[in-house]
């Protein structure tokens, strides 16, 4: 079996069910502690992975990959002190459970995501085999970033949950699931059906959402470009190996040119062999344009959530007003409305006044309800719309940052190959020149 199969799997897309108090007091606690996040604190490495091999369910051999987890404190290094780091192993499906935990618990943040769980956009030399060790260990290297960007955020690096995740090797499921996250998540229907019946969507939500999409597409279009590119440039490296080849078979044959091809067909291979290692470390300046396309989906997840959010919004006030409609309508004796209940009345004559009495009072406790509900959600949109706003702000300027010095790094990488190649057939030019 493939790795990490069987693991707990939760289609998540966030979820708020925690009251308005509850999330303001989380996000001040959360928010005022910027200067101390965890990554201040603490160190944190994924070391390094391990495949296992177990007996499943079914008495079948499953294979899989760990990830070392290590950490110590942050002081101890600046004093100096060679501390033995605490560590613990992880599954990738573990992982999962986590990023899934804090989406649904932070629905206003730009959860990180994780590396992606089998190749995607890859040139078709390399293996998108996800036991292969290269992906292996570009996702051990993934798997650390996300860990670090998850311990650099200013409120989610706070969670307890996160804590014990690092730092409790026995347990740490329990813990979560313990916390009934899953019940909370929102179904993707319900999210959908927001979308298309919200009446009044957020201008700001509807264009960061659109932007997400956008920017999704411009990502994937480029590294298909990037996989074309490196497909090619695969190309043109291994042929140069036919050029080694050909002055090798040709040094064979002259006497005074021998020496002089013979060293140029050497370059040549050098030239041709070195593609490997190129293209494998082309790889991981791939892997930080791929973190950005799959940071485009949670950007849309909190959007979506705003839209959820809104919808209930507006129906709890479609609600209300259709309550307070049917107390004006008991209390004057008119209908303005068609409905069945009205031709009904006509038909078969008034209630009695008793029954009237008895309509308003419980419209009344209704109306009270509703409008309590009403503000409360109001209030819960508001403390939304503030702490998402706020981390999409902050997500922007990272990725500002981020995908400036991908794309300064991939063109020094280019550069450098090109005078390689320049290189390689200038010392072929200097074997020519002593023939």
């Amino acid at each position: 079996m493939m790795a990490d199969t069987g693991s707990d799997e939760v289609a998540v897309i966030g979820n708020i069910d925690l009251t308005p108090g509850e999330i303001e007091n989380n996000m001040k606690n959360t928010m005022g502690e910027k200067g101390t996040v965890l990554f201040r604190k603490m160190e944190i490495n994924v070391a390094e992975a391990e495949k296992r091999t177990v007996k499943n369910a079914v008495n079948m051999q499953e294979i899989y990959t760990v990830y070392l987890i290590e950490t110590r404190p942050a002081d101890a290094a600046s004093e100096g002190t060679n501390s033995t780091p605490d560590s613990l192993w992880r599954r990738y499906s573990e992982f999962e459970i986590l990023r899934n935990f804090l989406l649904v618990t932070y629905p206003y943040v730009v959860v990180p995501p994780l590396p992606e769980k089998r190749a995607e956009f890859v040139w078709h030399k390399l293996s998108a085999d996800n036991m292969d060790p290269d992906f292996v260990e570009r996702r051990r290297v993934g798997l650390e970033n996300f860990l670090l960007r998850v311990a650099s955020h200013p409120i989610l690096s706070t969670d307890k949950i996160f804590f014990a995740f690092l730092t409790e090797e026995n347990g740490w499921k329990e813990m979560v699931f313990e916390t009934g996250f899953q019940a909370k998540a929102d179904s993707r229907l319900k999210a959908l059906n927001a979308t298309f019946r919200v009446k009044n969507p957020d201008k700001r939500f509807a264009e960061m959402k659109h932007y997400g999409d956008e920017l999704q597409s411009v990502i994937s279009q480029l590294l298909r470009v990037r996989a074309r590119v490196a497909d090619r440039l695969y190309g043109v490296y291994k042929v140069h190996g036919n050029y080694g080849r050909v002055f090798s078979e040709w040094s064979a044959i002259e006497k005074e040119m021998g020496d002089g091809l013979q060293s140029a067909g050497h370059h040549m291979d050098a030239y041709a062999a070195s593609v490997d290692d190129i293209l494998e470390e082309e790889e991981h300046y791939a892997d930080q344009l791929k973190e950005y396309l799959f940071y485009t989906e949670a950007l849309r997840a909190v959007c979506r959530k705003h839209e959820l959010i809104q919808y209930e919004l507006e129906m709890a006030a479609q609600d209300l007003t259709t309550k307070k409609q049917q107390q004006e309508e008991l209390a004057t004796g008119t209908v303005r409305t068609f409905s069945l209940k009205g031709m009904t009345s006509k038909l078969f004559g008034q209630e009695t006044p008793e029954q009237r009495e008895a309509k308003m009072k419980v419209l009344e406790g209704q109306i009270q309800e509703g409008e309590d509900s009403l503000k409360e959600q109001n209030t819960e949109c508001d403390v939304f719309v503030k702490g998402a706003w706020s981390d999409i702000e902050r997500f922007k300027d990272q990725k500002n940052h981020d995908l400036k010095e991908a794309l300064i790094s991939y063109a020094i990488m280019q550069i450098s190959m090109c005078k390689k190649g320049i290189q390689v057939w200038t010392n072929a030019k200097e074997c020519f020149n002593k023939m």
